[in-house]
C-alpha cells in the first residue's frame, strides 16, 4: 500500500489561494471574484479530461487555452486566465501540493491596448453645466454637481468616488485622500470649481442629516449617503446617473461612463504637458506600463509639432509660371513685355 498523500482536490486549490490572496496582498473582493470565476471554469475542464491542479501537465494547460480560444473568449480574457492559473500553481508550489510549474514557460495571448476613450472639453462642460441643473430637488443637484465635478478633478474610480468617507471632505481640503486598490492611499489636489461643488454639497448634506437624525436615524459615514444596503450612492445607480446627464448635456450617452471621465481626466492633463509619471501617481496606477496608454496623446501632440515647425513638413512652394518663348516675342513686337 502506497504511502504517497492523497493530491489536494481542486476546490481546496481555489479557497486556498484565494484566502492567500487576501491576507497577503489584500486583494480587491472583485479581483477575488474573478480569480473564483477563471480558476472553477479551469478545474472543471481539467476535470473533464480526468485531470486537475495537482496532476496537470503544460500540455493541459496549453490545451485550456485553446479550448478558451474555439469558445470565441478575447485575448484579454485568455490572458487573465492563463494569469490566474500561474498564481495559482505559484501558490501550490511554494505550500508543497507540487514539485513543478506546468504553466511557468507558457506565453499568454498578449492584451491589445485599445486607445481609451475620452472627451473633448466642450463636451466636459456640457456635463458639468447639465450636472447643476440636473435632479428632483436642490439638494440632488447639489449632489450631481459634486460628483461630477470630484470624477473630474480626481480621475479616481467610480468605486473610490461613491465610498467616499464624509470626514474626507470637512475642512474645505485642497488635497483629497483616496484609498484604492488594495486599500493603497494617495492624495489627490482639488481644483477651486471641485471645492466649491463640495462645499455646496455638504451643506446640502449636513442639512439633511440634521433632520434625520431628529427622527432617529443614525448618521451616515458616507459623503454620498444612501438608504441601500451598501450605506452609500452605488456605483450601478451612478451608471446611471452619468447617462442622464449627457442626455441633458446633449452628448452621447454612448461616449459616457464613469472611467471615460476618469480617461479625460490623463488625457487632458498630458495636453497640457502634465508628467506621466504624475499622471501615475494620481490615477493611483501600481505600474507605469498601465499609465502608458495615455501616451497616444503625447504621440499626437508631438506629431503636430513636428508637421508645424520641420522645414520639411510643408511642400515647397510652387515656382511661379514662365512664359514660353513665343509669348516673349509676341510682347516684344507689342511693346507691351521686355527681351
Amino acid at each position: 500500500m502506497s504511502d504517497a498523500p492523497r493530491p489536494v482536490p481542486d476546490h481546496r486549490w481555489i479557497s486556498a489561494f484565494l484566502e492567500a490572496q487576501a491576507a497577503e496582498l489584500d486583494a480587491a473582493q472583485n479581483t477575488l471574484l474573478a480569480y473564483g470565476r477563471d480558476l472553477k471554469d479551469a478545474a472543471e475542464w481539467l476535470a473533464d479530461q480526468n485531470s486537475g491542479f495537482a496532476t496537470a501537465t503544460r500540455t493541459d494547460v496549453e490545451d485550456y487555452l485553446i479550448h478558451c480560444e474555439a469558445q470565441g473568449l478575447a485575448s484579454s480574457t485568455r490572458a487573465r486566465r492563463l494569469s490566474a492559473l500561474k498564481q495559482l500553481f505559484r501558490f501550490g508550489f511554494e505550500e508543497g501540493w507540487r514539485a513543478d510549474h506546468p504553466a511557468l514557460r507558457i506565453k499568454g495571448p498578449g492584451r491589445t491596448k485599445a486607445l481609451p476613450k475620452t472627451l473633448t472639453h466642450d463636451e466636459i462642460d456640457q456635463l458639468l453645466d447639465a450636472a447643476t441643473r440636473t435632479g428632483r430637488s436642490p439638494r440632488d443637484r447639489a449632489r450631481n454637481a459634486c460628483m461630477m465635478q470630484l470624477l473630474y478633478a480626481t480621475g479616481m474610480r467610480v468605486s473610490e468616488l461613491v465610498s467616499l468617507p464624509v470626514g474626507a471632505a470637512r475642512g474645505d481640503p485642497r488635497m483629497l485622500l483616496i484609498r484604492g486598490k488594495g486599500g493603497k492611499e494617495r492624495l489627490v489636489p482639488l481644483s477651486p470649481p471641485a471645492r466649491a461643488a463640495l462645499s455646496g454639497w455638504l451643506t446640502a448634506r449636513d442639512e439633511a442629516e440634521d433632520a434625520a437624525r431628529a427622527k432617529g436615524v443614525p448618521a451616515s459615514r458616507f459623503l454620498f449617503p444612501s438608504n441601500g444596503a451598501a450605506g452609500h450612492l452605488t456605483r450601478h445607480r451612478f451608471y446611471l446617473l452619468i447617462k442622464e446627464l449627457a442626455v441633458e448635456a446633449g452628448v452621447s450617452p454612448a461616449k459616457v461612463t464613469p472611467h471615460t471621465l476618469r480617461h479625460a481626466f490623463a488625457t487632458h492633463l498630458l495636453e497640457g504637458g502634465a508628467d506621466l509619471r504624475a499622471i501615475q501617481t494620481l490615477l493611483g496606477h501600481a505600474d507605469i506600463s498601465t499609465t502608458e496608454i495615455y501616451t497616444h496623446v503625447l504621440d499626437e501632440r508631438l506629431k503636430a509639432l513636428v508637421l508645424q515647425h520641420h522645414p520639411l513638413s510643408h511642400p515647397p512652394a510652387e515656382p511661379a509660371p514662365q512664359p514660353d518663348a513665343a509669348d516673349v516675342e509676341t510682347d516684344a513686337q507689342d511693346g507691351t513685355g521686355t527681351v
